[in-house]
């Protein structure tokens, strides 16, 4: 059976990296995004399909599926990859903008993952890969929402490991603790693999992705060696 990977959340980052990484290991990919103009030059490179969706509204996500089905097949990996947050102190916070870091950080997580789970049930197995970051595991000041958002993500990834793994869906969850590099944030000259290279988290996501079923990850931690943790 081939591998169909949906990645949710796509844009020229991580998801980028991680597609690139399994359209070159022979997956098909459908790529997903609020706005899929900034998905065509990426598509475009990599022969994938792009679906706009927003995944904080059940309608839109059980349509991104229905319309991935529809032209590529039933996704049998899906990556959660959307990020975003609203910071400051605490009694500044906009309570609009904290429910939407929450909707679309943790939310969208549980909808994606529940559709896709009714598909793997019926395939026989599959695969939820989430993006976690630093605040899964340690709250920051100033940035209550994105900590409520990413411990939720956890949360969920946590328990849906253990109630999925023995139905042969495999939930893994990954703390990139640490900046990821891009091209407006680079490593200084004297402090070279001092930020995360995007290519490198992607080859982690498909290591795990290949893991044998008897000895299955639910969360990695990833952090350049220089790293505080």
């Amino acid at each position: 059976m081939s591998t169909i990977a949906l990645i949710v959340g796509a844009g020229g980052g991580l998801s980028a990296s991680i597609a690139r990484l399994f359209a070159k290991e022979g997956f098909t990919i459908a790529l997903a995004a609020r706005q899929i103009e900034k998905l065509t030059q990426l598509s475009s490179e990599i022969g994938a399909a792009s679906f706009a969706a927003d995944v904080s509204k059940p309608d839109e996500v059980k349509q991104l599926f229905i319309d991935v089905e529809n032209k590529l097949g039933s996704p049998n990996v899906v990556v959660y990859n959307p990020s975003f947050r609203v910071r400051g102190p605490l009694v500044d916070l906009d309570p609009g903008e904290v429910a939407k870091t929450l909707d679309i950080t943790a939310y969208g997580g549980f909808l994606v993952a529940q559709e896709a789970t009714k598909r793997f049930l019926q395939l026989g197995g599959g695969a939820i890969l989430f993006t976690g970051a630093s605040a899964s595991v340690k709250g920051y000041a100033q940035s209550a929402p994105f900590a409520m958002g990413k411990f939720a993500l956890r949360g969920l990834a946590q328990s849906i490991a253990r109630e999925l793994a023995p139905k042969n869906i495999h939930v893994a969850h990954f703390v990139i603790d640490g900046a990821i590099r891009s091209a407006t944030r680079q490593d200084p000259v004297d402090k070279p693999d001092s930020t995360l290279d995007p290519d490198a988290i992607a080859q982690t996501y498909l290591n795990i992705l290949r893991q044998p079923r008897s000895a299955w990850t639910w969360e990695v931690e990833l952090r350049p060696w220089v790293e505080h943790f």
